[in-house]
């Protein structure tokens, strides 16, 4: 891993406004609910890394990694066109804000890309899975 862990509170927090939208947000949601947030990276070695710092710190139980595609998008006022790699990252809301400022530190773009979507179900184990890997107490 070219980034370590503790590396990841080393960096400020660019983005400190839309953080705390963020954080007021997932105050909605119960701490014991759980999210699949979603980001884009720009090649598979900031993915591996992101994926493997998220893991290791408990922040996720789980990243996937997927191929890449190929994203359109309006930036600084030019429409854009990049190769990214999208990824799939499993929490709980109350881990998320701790993930965010992780991804912030760890990611290379001015703006990533940080989507937080509530589950609308899923099985029993699994969650409980993923909450005990995350640090939180079983479902």
């Amino acid at each position: 891993m070219s980034q370590s862990v503790a590396a990841i509170s080393t960096k400020g927090n660019a983005n400190s406004d839309s953080s705390t939208i963020g954080n007021n947000l997932m105050n909605m949601l119960e701490p014991n609910s759980f999210l699949l947030v979603l980001c884009n990276v720009p090649d598979k070695a900031t993915a591996e890394t992101l994926a493997e710092a998220l893991v290791t710190s408990k922040l996720a139980a789980c990243v996937n990694i997927l191929p890449p595609a190929t994203s359109i998008y309006r930036w600084q006022g030019k429409i854009e066109q990049a190769e990214e790699i999208p990824l799939l990252i499993k929490t709980t809301a109350a881990r998320y804000a701790d993930l965010e400022a992780a991804i912030d530190a760890i990611h290379p773009y001015e703006v990533p890309e940080v989507i937080a979507v509530p589950f609308a179900a899923a099985l029993p184990a699994y969650l409980g899975w993923l909450s005990a890997e995350t640090g939180g107490l079983s479902a």
